[in-house]
């Protein structure tokens, strides 16, 4: 008697399972059920209530939906964006901590020692988007151009007051480089984040703020001047403001970012990851919400994601030796 009992137990067991996997996401089937089982920690390198922190948070949101689990965004600032990295270091590679890698991840360990390597200690997952770079003034300032950030600096040798979301960020790099290129100085104001940097700058803390996105509701409410973009072509949103590239600078840079994990996931995990994130990026909520900050989809696959990731780090490392940034390498 007690057999039948444990065989109808098992019965009804096996149904209820069937039952809740019809109704399980396609990615957690995927997995046989197995990933994942509790919510993923999304590391976001930038203070919460920027452009980046406010996108990554919709592209979390809705993976999480197909996920099956809620994707948590974690801020960890400062440092140019590259303080989730210690965090992958230390993380199990499961699948339940990765991380938004900027630009910035790929050329700090050509110009200051770090413990950490973003090729050797990450697993690509997907490419999401590329970001529009682009210099502003407040609204009322006298500089017109960026001929006329060169025509000041010429003439108040570093007394020209430029912000950036950071040392060694890409618009800081940049910035270095046209300035340098001239022998002329300026002073460098790094900021933490976008939404403080711009707030600095419309109030006139500072004379010039470079910085990505973040800028384009200071911009389109008249409080900042948009001077120039960084883009290989001027954008549609601000169709009348020239590209560096256009001026003769010889400057296009857009900083594609996407989402790694610690190295050493297992390929299923970050198969279901992708898909849920792939999915994500493409919904056209958050395509919208990249349109507000001129940004679009620029999907790579975790294999071409890794080559793209393979081929910056090398093009950064010409870079900062080009400009004498280059000081020690990375450690461990």
């Amino acid at each position: 008697m007690a057999l039948i009992h444990r065989r109808r137990l098992l019965a009804w067991l096996a149904s209820c399972s069937a039952g809740s996997a019809a109704a399980m996401p396609i990615a957690s089937l995927a997995q046989g059920g197995r990933f994942p089982q509790r919510p993923v920690s999304l590391w976001v390198p930038w203070p919460a209530g920027g452009a980046t922190d406010l996108t990554m948070r919709l592209l979390a949101e809705l993976a999480g939906q197909k996920l099956g689990q809620r994707v948590i965004v974690e801020n960890r600032s400062g440092a140019g964006g590259t303080l989730a990295m210690p965090v992958l270091q230390q993380a199990a590679p499961d699948g339940y901590t990765i991380s938004q890698l900027p630009q910035p991840v790929l050329r700090a360990p050509h110009v200051q020692k770090v413990l950490w390597d973003p090729i050797r200690d990450t697993t690509p997952i997907l490419q999401l988007t590329g970001v529009t770079f682009g210099i502003v003034v407040p609204a009322g300032s006298d500089l017109r151009s960026v001929d006329d950030l060169f025509a000041w600096a010429r003439n108040r040798p570093g007394e020209l007051t430029i912000a950036t979301n950071g040392v060694g960020t890409t618009p800081h790099v940049v910035m270095d480089d046209l300035f340098g290129r001239r022998n002329l100085s300026y002073t460098h104001v790094p900021y933490k984040g976008t939404a403080e940097q711009m707030l600095a700058v419309s109030s006139g803390q500072v004379m010039v703020g470079v910085n990505s996105n973040g800028f384009a509701p200071y911009v389109d409410s008249g409080k900042l001047r948009l001077l120039a973009t960084f883009g290989q072509h001027r954008t549609q949103r601000w169709p009348q403001v020239p590209t560096l590239k256009e001026l003769g600078h010889g400057v296009v840079a857009t900083s594609p970012y996407g989402l790694v994990g610690p190295r050493g996931m297992p390929a299923e995990v970050v198969q279901v990851l992708h898909d849920a994130f792939k999915a994500a990026l493409n919904d056209p909520v958050h395509v919208a919400e990249l349109a507000k900050y001129d940004q679009s989809v620029d999907y790579l696959g975790p294999d071409d994601y890794g080559r793209a990731m393979r081929e910056a780090y090398a093009a950064e490392k010409r870079t900062v030796e080009r400009l004498g940034l280059a000081r020690g390498g990375s450690g461990g």
